[in-house]
């Protein structure tokens, strides 16, 4: 059979080994002959040679048993403009050997991707650039057209800042940055953003080398935030810290800037490393903190707006640029443990005293409360010591009562000025909070906020009449004999002898010795003497201490039995002077 005879469909090879006498072995080495040759074939580029053109397709023969057939738009503008003609000769990628047609399966455009991959693994190996075109959006970003081969741009790689608008980037040529390549997958990941940072990395570099610091530039508001605004200095930006704005506080820079606006701002500090450009406004106007110390002198009185709340206080704006703190103990004189907010509101005038200066750190310290009287003066003033007065129990403790004042203070009765007869916890009971109750002002202490009232000093009782252990009578120094009724934490209820009279002695008048101030050591019915250290005829006040009883009897038996050079110890001494006031 002649070469041009040869059999090209399955159904002619069929008829022609029937028509030939072949034997087994003879076809089955034929038929492994063929596979191999198709399987060497299949998935290569190859050059074929164009034989013929049919309306839309190419006829090539790529030395196949049959041609395939190309469309002539895989060539692209070469198969538009009529280039590709019969004889020529192109690389086509085998696809299949034969299709169910009994024609090859070839494709240029698999063809061109294959020799598209071979160019790109090389720039990306030697981490050049590529050219590419954005012809599609896909979810996720993009595809780009690297001549051939399909790549994924995605939308975070488009620019160094998010576009809205990509259709200028449509189908125009542009360079790309290969991030990733599988060819196994046959995925490519491209980046347009790389080559802008790049590209802008070295315009900034430029930039920086000619600013200096404290060079004074105009620039453009590109973008607010909550903590400053970036201003564009013509290719590069510098950051304006919103505490840079203006020396007033300015809680968000949205208050004085706008995007878009031409500012004037002075470079305070430039990062050659990482380009990074601090700016400030403040810095070109008049520093408002020289002479605040003449300005603003401790003691002195001015009014401000507040412009901010804290858990620890409020600031108070004096001028612009300058602002003080009143700290949350110098708001109020008697309330104590309330937040600021309840005292004072944002934006309200209020007037202050100035407590302290501080140039260096800047810090102006203010008092609200100063600018008021002192409650407790002002109670001290309109009610002296023996005044009567008359208020609302506010609290009962283990120790005694509160009474609410005018002026918002409260004043104290302790358990031993309720009553002359009862004890102070049996007399505690007979008060209950709300109840209205008259009391006799005791004592008033400004610096301490103190003020102690007694109720049983408003009945008559004859303090005078009552008598010492040296018959002296009830006054200041005298000796009194005792008898514990009441014991407690914080010291001994007495009541003197043969009277009705009742005083407290506290823990750290119980004794000299600090290891035996302990109220354990005493019970009720205990006869106990002890030295009257204070007793106010007026107020019926009186006050008991074993400690300085024992003080003054060891001055007095030292002054009598004994001297620092007579040789003589403290213990006999004392034993001389108990020996002595026995037989007394």
């Amino acid at each position: 059979m002649r070469q041009d005879q040869q059999p090209s469909t399955p159904a002619q090879w069929r008829k022609s080994l029937a028509q030939q006498t072949v034997t087994k072995d003879d076809f089955e080495s034929m038929l492994l002959d063929s596979f191999v040759d198709n399987d060497a074939a299949e998935g290569t580029v190859v050059k074929g040679k164009v034989v013929a053109i049919e309306k839309d397709l190419a006829i090539i023969d790529v030395g196949l048993k049959t041609e395939g057939r190309v469309p002539l738009k895989e060539f692209g503008q070469a198969g538009r403009d009529g280039t590709i003609t019969v004889g020529s000769e192109v690389e086509v990628y085998v696809d299949r050997v034969e299709n169910a047609m009994g024609e090859a399966v070839l494709s240029r455009e698999k063809a061109r991707r294959e020799e598209s991959w071979v160019k790109l693994e090389e720039k990306y190996n030697a981490n050049e650039r590529v050219e590419g075109t954005i012809f599609n959006q896909v979810k996720g970003g993009f595809t780009v057209d690297l001549e051939g081969a399909v790549a994924f741009l995605p939308r975070s790689q488009v620019d160094i800042r998010p576009i809205r608008d990509i259709a200028p980037l449509m189908n125009v040529p542009q360079p790309f940055q290969i991030l990733k390549m599988d060819k196994r997958r046959g995925n490519i990941v491209v980046s347009r953003r790389a080559i802008l940072e790049e590209s802008r990395a070295e315009q900034r570099s430029e930039i920086v080398q000619q600013l200096e610091e404290g060079q004074v530039v105009d620039g453009v508001v590109k973008n607010i935030t909550d903590y400053g605004a970036f201003v564009d200095l013509g290719g590069i930006d510098g950051l304006l810290h919103v505490t840079d704005i203006a020396w007033r506080r300015v809680n968000h820079p949205s208050e004085v800037l706008t995007i878009g606006e031409t500012i004037k701002v002075q470079i305070v500090r430039i990062n050659h490393e990482s380009h990074r450009i601090s700016l400030g406004m403040k810095q070109l106007q008049a520093d408002p903190w020289e002479g605040i110390e003449a300005k603003y002198p401790i003691g002195a009185k001015f009014s401000g707006r507040v412009t901010n709340i804290t858990d620890y206080g409020a600031f108070v704006e004096l001028e612009p640029g300058i602002e003080g703190l009143i700290h949350v103990s110098e708001m109020s004189w008697t309330k104590k443990n309330v937040h600021p907010g309840k005292i004072v509101s944002t934006s309200q005038e209020v007037d202050v005293v100035v407590l302290e200066v501080d140039p260096d750190k800047r810090r102006i310290s203010l008092g609200l409360k100063q600018t008021l009287q002192n409650p407790w003066e002002a109670f001290a003033e309109k009610n002296p010591i023996g005044s009567t007065i008359e208020g609302e129990v506010k609290n009962k403790t283990e120790f005694g009562l509160f009474i609410g004042l005018e002026g918002d203070v409260d004043g104290m009765v302790h358990l031993s000025d309720l009553d002359w007869q009862k004890s102070g916890e049996v007399a505690l009971d007979d008060y209950n909070r709300g109840d209205i109750v008259k009391a006799k002002v005791l004592d008033v202490d400004v610096e301490k906020e103190r003020i102690s009232l007694g109720i049983k000093q408003l009945a008559a009782d004859d303090l005078a009449d009552t008598g010492s252990s040296d018959g002296s009578g009830l006054r200041k120094n005298a000796v009194v004999t005792t008898e514990v009724v009441d014991v407690n934490d914080g010291g001994i209820e007495v009541r003197i002898a043969d009277s009705d009279v009742t005083a407290f002695i506290r823990r750290a008048d119980l004794s000299r010795d600090r290891n035996d101030q302990r109220p354990e050591r005493f019970a009720k019915g205990d006869k106990v003497d002890a030295r009257v250290t204070q007793y106010d005829r007026k107020t019926g006040r009186i006050q008991l201490s074993i400690k300085a009883l024992e003080i003054a009897e060891e001055r007095e038996a030292v002054a009598n039995f004994g001297s620092s050079d007579s040789g003589a110890s403290l213990g006999d001494i004392l034993g001389a002077a108990l020996k002595d006031r026995e037989q007394k």
